[in-house]
């Protein structure tokens, strides 16, 4: 009997024992799941939540704060996230949080990240929807290795193919690469240029000077871009002479209309030269009138020598005597 009472007494330790540790495990998990405690829930839309599941763990700047309450397919390309936050981080998460989708280290269960944002927005509320930001899967990184991968292969393949023509001797760089006289042509090519670009630049500081001169006030360009009469002046000029220019032309024309005439026979001056029987008389007319003049110098003479005339001219020589001497006075 007393070995029954003891069964008993055993049973009911270990029977309390057990409720005791099932209630201390019951809350410890459900303290660890926010099942307990005052808590708020926020949400944040993904694309793709890669493999995350109701029950895993919400960290904020590294600290475990919540666990993923409900996972809401809405649309083909939409997926709402419920997370249950402890109540305490009210005052420190705010609406320009990011939450983004990780791994708990390399092979450990998905988790979600809250990011804290620059600082600058309000404090978050219960309901509130946060920014998300969907990092890329590891089956996308090795989709994107694989294609990357085929395309180093392509390109490689491309790089032997062109390195080959090139030791051949094949396209441009290969005849670059392997003649000679053509990589001399080049060099010539090159340093023709190098001196064309020199002139060019000395030619075109001597433009500059020749601005820079024109430029001056001194300089006759400058006076007559920047001085309106002498410009006036160099208009009336250049008008003069395109005068001048029309009366010579003019002057020429007639003088070739007298040549014209002249050797056609037409005009006095053709006609003197080339009628003798006038030049003759013209002749004989000249001489008389110098043995005219002669004849009349030696009468003048013999009047000079009158007694009658010869005080008239003495008296006219004394006249002119008088009008000199008077004229040297002045003088």
């Amino acid at each position: 009997m007393e070995k029954t009472s003891l069964e008993k007494l055993r049973l009911g330790i270990f029977v309390i024992m057990g409720t005791v540790l099932l209630v201390i495990g019951a809350y410890v998990i459900g303290n660890r799941q926010n099942m307990f405690g005052n808590t708020f829930t926020i949400h944040a839309i993904f694309k793709n939540v890669n493999g995350l599941q109701e029950g895993n763990n919400v960290r904020y700047s590294g600290i475990g704060v919540g666990t993923v309450k409900d996972i809401v397919m809405e649309n083909d390309s939409t997926i709402d996230v419920v997370m249950i936050i402890q109540d305490k981080m009210l005052a420190h998460i705010k609406k320009d949080a990011i939450a983004t989708i990780g791994s708990d280290g390399l092979v450990g269960s998905m988790i979600i990240n809250i990011v804290p944002g620059d600082g600058s927005g309000s404090k978050i509320e219960s309901g509130d929807q946060i920014v998300s930001y969907s990092r890329i899967g590891a089956e996308d990184m090795m989709s994107t290795l694989n294609v990357t991968s085929e395309n180093a292969a392509l390109l490689t393949a491309d790089l032997l193919k062109v390195t080959a023509a090139l030791t051949k001797g094949k396209g441009t760089l290969g005849r670059l690469l392997n003649d000679t006289l053509m990589a001399k042509n080049l060099e010539q090519t090159i340093l023709n240029l190098k001196l064309v670009s020199a002139g060019a630049n000395k030619t075109l500081e001597e433009v500059n000077s020749f601005v820079k001169e024109a430029n001056s006030e001194n300089s006759v360009v400058g006076v007559l871009l920047r001085d309106s009469l002498a410009g006036l002046e160099i208009k009336q000029i250049i008008h003069s002479l395109e005068s001048a220019s029309d009366r010579m032309q003019n002057l020429t024309v007639n003088l070739d209309s007298v040549v014209s005439g002249i050797s056609e026979g037409k005009g006095t001056l053709n006609y003197l030269a080339n009628d003798t029987i006038l030049v003759q008389r013209l002749e004989a007319t000249m001489i008389n009138i110098e043995e005219g003049t002669a004849r009349f110098n030696e009468n003048m003479e013999a009047l000079k020598h009158n007694f009658l005339t010869r005080g008239y001219f003495k008296k006219m020589a004394k006249e002119e005597q008088k009008k000199a001497k008077k004229e040297q006075k002045n003088n």
